[in-house]
């Protein structure tokens, strides 16, 4: 994290700086493949929006997603540029890296909103560039054919 976002994090007292903390916490599950954290994370009925689909995704289905993100990007890692609170939760920009299979450099733009509730994630909004994720997605099938 740069050196403005981690001074952000610093500089909230109560909810905010709690929300930030749980915020750190389930990226650090992302890049780690941790599935049972991320799934302790998360609120049982929380739904993660996309833009480029504009449907609500459940836990579990969110969670198959990521696992299989695991098995296609190896060094999987987010840089995050920003990490801004909100009254009820964090909104964060970063950039999704790591290696596909075939050795492509992957650089996945990204904005989210998280939205946090008595110290769990109820709601994320993610905004991408749906043309950046599309070879994630193509790597990902590949390997379950």
């Amino acid at each position: 994290m740069n050196q403005t976002a981690a001074a952000g994090c610093a500089d909230h007292e109560g909810g905010s700086a709690i929300s930030e903390e749980l915020v750190i916490r389930f990226f650090a599950a992302l890049e780690a493949g941790d599935i049972d954290t991320l799934r302790e994370i998360y609120a049982p009925d929380a739904v993660i929006w996309h833009n480029d689909d504009l449907a609500e995704q459940p836990v579990g289905e969110n969670l198959k997603v990521l696992q299989g993100l695991h098995r296609v990007v190896s060094g999987l890692r987010y840089d995050i540029v920003r990490r801004v609170p909100a009254p009820d939760g964090v909104l964060q920009q970063h950039v999704l890296r790591g290696r596909l299979p075939n050795g492509t450099e992957v650089a996945l733009h990204a904005a989210m909103y998280l939205q946090v509730r008595d110290g769990h994630i109820t709601r994320i909004e993610e905004y991408l560039d749906s043309a950046k994720r599309t070879a994630i997605r193509a790597a990902r099938e590949s390997l379950s054919d």
